[in-house]
Parts: structure tokens; C-alpha cells; sequence
């Protein structure tokens, strides 16, 4: 059996934070850990950004709440270059910085990220 770990990783210039269980670096995590998995999430009741909702639920003491899909604030950090993006940027496919894409996958999930 490996052994997982809770870590927070620091990413872009801001240094903004993502916590998630095996963070790799570019955003990667336990769960998620292909080339393109690389979009930190925001949850909406913690303010924080996490790899994907499976790490946040194993660390935090309540289900992961979604961003609304209108809303004007971040919602996704990018794990290449630390920039973050709201919803309509996100679903551009790629990051509007360092243009890194993100998995188109990811679609399956959207409803546990965002409403």
C-alpha cells in the first residue's frame, strides 16, 4: 500500500496556494496525474483552491461546494504558471496565460465544480 500525503503547493508569482494529496508540480494529484490534469479548483465554502474535489473531500470536514458558473471571481488556478481564471475563461479549453491545456475530461465532473 503507498503512502499519500496532504501537501499545499504555491504556484505563479502571487504564490497562490493549491492543497490536495500528492500535489505534483504542476497541479497533479493522487487521484488526477496526467500531462493535462492540471487545474486547481475553487471551492466555494473554503476559498481555497484544491487539485480536484476527491482530495478536498478526503481533507476537509464537508463536500465541495461549486462556483457559480456567472460569477466574476477565480475559479480555477492554473498549475503550469499560477494563473487563475474564472469559469468562462477556464472553458476556453487552455490556460490565457501560459496557454497550457487543460483535460477536456475534466466535462465529465463540471457539475461537482461548478453550478
Amino acid at each position: 500500500m503507498s503512502c499519500v500525503t496532504m501537501n499545499k503547493r504555491f504556484f505563479g508569482a502571487k504564490q497562490v496556494a493549491m492543497v490536495g494529496l500528492d500535489i505534483g508540480i504542476t497541479g497533479t494529484c493522487a487521484h488526477y496525474h496526467s500531462d493535462v490534469d492540471i487545474a486547481g479548483l475553487r471551492c466555494s465554502r473554503c476559498e481555497e483552491y484544491f487539485a480536484c474535489y476527491q482530495c478536498h473531500d478526503a481533507l476537509e470536514d464537508h463536500h465541495f461546494v461549486p462556483m457559480a458558473k456567472n460569477s466574476a471571481e477565480p475559479a480555477v488556478l492554473c498549475g503550469r504558471c499560477g494563473q487563475e481564471l474564472t469559469y468562462q475563461e477556464y472553458k476556453t479549453g487552455a490556460c490565457l496565460n501560459c496557454l497550457a491545456p487543460f483535460n477536456p475530461r475534466c466535462e465529465i465532473h463540471e457539475d461537482r465544480y461548478f453550478c
